[in-house]
C-alpha cells in the first residue's frame, strides 16, 4: 500500500510552466510504477504520463508529448510532472496514481491498472 499526496497546482498563464509533485508514503516507492491523470470539468479522467518503478521507462499521452515530462526521485519518495507550454485545454484536476511494478508489461494508460490515487491538485491555465 502507498498513500499519495499531490501538490504544486495553481493558476498559470497560457504558455507558462508549472511543476507538480506527488509525495508517497511507505518504504517501497521504487516498487511502484507511477502515473499522472487529469480530469477536466464535464470530462472523463484521462491518462497524461507514466513512469516505471526504476524510472527507466516513460510514456505520454499524445496531447502532452513534447510539453510535459514525468520523473521521479526514489530517494525522496516523490514523482513529478513538469508541465511546459501550458494551454487552456490543460486545465483540470491532476491526479497521481500508483501500481505495483512487477517488471512485466501492463496497460499503463488505463485507469484500472492503478490501485492507489492521490486527492488531486487543481491546475488552471488562463488564456
Amino acid at each position: 500500500q502507498v498513500q499519495l499526496v499531490e501538490s504544486g497546482g495553481g493558476l498559470v498563464q497560457a504558455g507558462g510552466s508549472l511543476s507538480l509533485s506527488c509525495a508517497a508514503s511507505g518504504r517501497t516507492f521504487s516498487s511502484y510504477a507511477m502515473g499522472w491523470f487529469r480530469q477536466a470539468p464535464g470530462k472523463d479522467r484521462e491518462f497524461v504520463a507514466a513512469i516505471s518503478g526504476s524510472g527507466a521507462s516513460t510514456g505520454y499521452a499524445d496531447s502532452v508529448k513534447g510539453r510535459f515530462t514525468i520523473s521521479r526521485d526514489n530517494a525522496k519518495n516523490t514523482a513529478y510532472l513538469q508541465m511546459n507550454s501550458l494551454k487552456p485545454e490543460d486545465t483540470a484536476v491532476y491526479y497521481c496514481a500508483a501500481r505495483i511494478d512487477y517488471g512485466l508489461a501492463y496497460r499503463y494508460r488505463s485507469l484500472s491498472e492503478y490501485a492507489y490515487w492521490g486527492q488531486g491538485t487543481q491546475v488552471t491555465v488562463s488564456s
